[in-house]
C-alpha cells in the first residue's frame, strides 16, 4: 500500500539517484550527424506548423513509455522524423522516443505533470514534457504549433524558445554531444521555472 501510495515520489527520487555523478555510467552519445538531424527536423516542424514531442534518454530508459507506443527501432534521420510527424500519419499523436543513437518508438504517451505552478498558458504537450523530465532522466523538445515556437525540457524546468543554433547547444549541453567542448551554454537560451 505505501509503494502504490508514494509511487510516484519513489520514482522521482530514483531518477535523481541516477543523475547523481558516483552513479553515472554513461550512456550513447549522440553523433554532431545524429543532432543536425533532429534540430533540423525540430526547425522544419515548426515553419509548417506541425506540433511535435521528441524526447531523447540519458542514462535511464523509458520501457514503460516505449510499450505505450509504436517500437520501431531505426536509425535517427531528418526524413524519418519528419514521416513521423506528417499530420494524418498512424504516428503523428504522441512523442518520438529516441534512445542508443535510435528512433526506439513513435506514438508514446508521457506521463502529464500536476504541478499547480505552471502556467495554464501551457497545453498537454508542454505538460508532458515537464512530466517526464521531472520523473526521469530525459530531455525533450516541444514544437508547438499553436505558439509557432520551439522549447527544451530537462530536470522539470524548460527553456526556450529555441531556434536552430539555441536548440542545437541546449541538445550539446544535455546530452553530452562529442562536439561538447565547444560553448554550448547558449546566451539566447531564457530557463522558465516550471
Amino acid at each position: 500500500a505505501i509503494i502504490i501510495l508514494f509511487q510516484t515520489t519513489i520514482r522521482r527520487a530514483l531518477a535523481r539517484l541516477g543523475r547523481t555523478p558516483i552513479l553515472r555510467l554513461g550512456y550513447h552519445e549522440m553523433t554532431e550527424k545524429m543532432l543536425d538531424d533532429i534540430v533540423h527536423a525540430a526547425i522544419s516542424l515548426v515553419a509548417r506548423p506541425t506540433g511535435a514531442l521528441i524526447v531523447i534518454e540519458r542514462e535511464q530508459a523509458l520501457p514503460d513509455q516505449i510499450e505505450s507506443g509504436i517500437q520501431i527501432d531505426a536509425a535517427i534521420s531528418y526524413d524519418l522524423l519528419m514521416n513521423v510527424f506528417t499530420p494524418g500519419s498512424p504516428l503523428h499523436d504522441g512523442a518520438v522516443i529516441i534512445g542508443e543513437g535510435r528512433v526506439k518508438a513513435a506514438s508514446c504517451f508521457l506521463p502529464v505533470t500536476t504541478d499547480p505552478r505552471l502556467s495554464r498558458e501551457y497545453g498537454s504537450r508542454h505538460r508532458a514534457a515537464i512530466g517526464l523530465t521531472e520523473e526521469y532522466d530525459s530531455v525533450v523538445i516541444v514544437i508547438s504549433e499553436e505558439r509557432g515556437t520551439i522549447s527544451g525540457a530537462v530536470e522539470g524546468r524548460f527553456v526556450g524558445p529555441l531556434d536552430g543554433a539555441s536548440l542545437m547547444s541546449f541538445l550539446r549541453t544535455h546530452l553530452g554531444g562529442r562536439s561538447s567542448g565547444r560553448d554550448a551554454h547558449g546566451n539566447a537560451q531564457r530557463t522558465h521555472a516550471a
